[in-house]
């Protein structure tokens, strides 16, 4: 009774706490959004040996998958799949975030369960239906590439470790960041950037409250919040079908806390109009039924299609630029 009612308060304080911020936002005339900037990069050395780890199959257990296979860099850092598949053609648990513009999340994955990208990269090297692997059977066989070896002694002390491939994975990692795009543009007083219907678009963002959650630089990723904080969320499950799931639990995974049922990090919406299917199933599979679920279940709110549409045209001027990544 008192973790069903303490999880009833929160969802209730965040829906009151949507409506206060969005009218604090209206009044001040300041904006929940900040740009994405430039950040102090790691060596360009770090930079370029993380690049080639992040595309080396050597990472997996029988040399057949990358980091690459399930982040595609030039689709916006993830795969467009419900789930990713790892060795052997196992399915993964969860949808595939993208991995630009991490360095701004409050943790790593779903749950939150790492929380530095050093900490992120162990996940899928030792996951059974990842990488499959570990730290000893990748350094043996990295160390076997006598160009590779002489790179990582020349930029680290000790050369090609566990801690030092992890390290310039983390520095290629902190390097994707997604600058200059059209509405970052429009925040710093460029108003030609965005069309009238983004502009539109991004007022109906913040008046229905969806930037309560998906508000900063990185527009998410700063927040964890409940699936189906207005509606029950069982009623998701049962419009989805399968039943709940262990991956459905979320941050309950990690702490064992009741009141963290159904608790995950509010994912980035920098690159959404690149990154489909959906939430942490993967279950939806366009952006425009995904604000309809999001308005459902997290505001309680029924968005009318010409919202949607102009809310989709927002989302597009949220893409900036990144050499590996296709415009």
């Amino acid at each position: 009774m008192l973790h069903g009612a303490l999880a009833h308060l929160k969802r209730t304080t965040l829906l009151l706490l949507t409506i206060t911020s969005c009218a604090a936002w209206a009044d001040l005339g300041s904006e929940p959004i900040s740009p994405i900037k430039a950040l102090p990069s790691d060596s360009a050395e770090k930079i370029q040996l993380g690049e080639i780890l992040f595309h080396d199959v050597r990472l997996s257990s029988d040399n057949s998958i990358s980091c690459a296979s399930c982040h595609n860099l030039a689709n916006g850092g993830a795969d467009q799949h419900p789930v990713s598949y790892g060795v052997n053609n196992a399915p993964g648990t969860t949808n595939t975030p993208t991995v630009f513009n991490t360095h701004f999340n409050l943790a790593q994955f779903w749950d939150g369960r790492a929380q530095t990208l050093n900490d992120q990269i162990n996940g899928p090297i030792h996951n059974p239906v990842e990488m499959n692997s570990n730290w000893e059977q990748i350094t043996n066989k990295l160390n076997r590439d006598t160009e590779l070896r002489k790179r990582f002694t020349q930029t680290y002390k000790g050369g090609i470790t566990g801690a030092n491939v992890r390290d310039a994975l983390a520095a290629f990692e902190r390097s994707l960041l997604t600058v200059n795009a059209p509405f970052d543009q429009w925040l710093r007083g460029k108003r030609e950037a965005l069309t009238e219907q983004q502009v539109k678009g991004y007022r109906l963002f913040k008046s229905y409250g969806c930037v309560s959650c998906h508000q900063g630089a990185n527009v998410g990723g700063n927040m964890y919040a409940h699936f189906g904080a207005v509606d029950d969320i069982q009623t998701y499950f049962q419009t989805r079908g399968n039943g709940e799931s262990i991956a459905d639990l979320g941050r309950y995974n990690v702490t064992g806390a009741p009141e963290d049922k159904h608790l995950f990090k509010v994912p980035s919406l920098r690159l959404a109009v690149k990154t489909a299917p959906y939430f942490h199933d993967g279950s939806v599979e366009t952006l425009p039924d995904a604000i309809r679920v999001m308005a459902k279940y997290q505001l309680g709110r029924d968005i009318p299609d010409p919202h949607v549409e102009a809310i989709v045209s927002f989302l597009h001027s949220l893409v900036g630029e990144h050499p590996r990544l296709q415009p």
